[in-house]
């Protein structure tokens, strides 16, 4: 089992020394996109039990 925290230090380390360099862009792009099919378009049964499927994700991004 490794350390705690061990991943967050390497990239933290890593970052530091591309951005000294002038090497690191700090621009960000997140992707959003989502993409539904209606309930006919899908191809393969799926038994539900009568349950109403939830669409959304629970808790909050931090």
């Amino acid at each position: 089992m490794s350390e705690q925290g061990v991943w967050a230090r390497v990239l933290a380390k890593v970052q530091s020394l591309t951005h000294q360099r002038g090497e690191l862009d700090w621009m960000a792009s997140i992707d959003s996109t989502i993409v539904r099919v209606h309930q006919h378009g899908a191809t393969l049964k799926r038994d539900t039990k009568g349950q109403v499927e939830r669409q959304g994700v629970q808790g909050r991004a931090s």
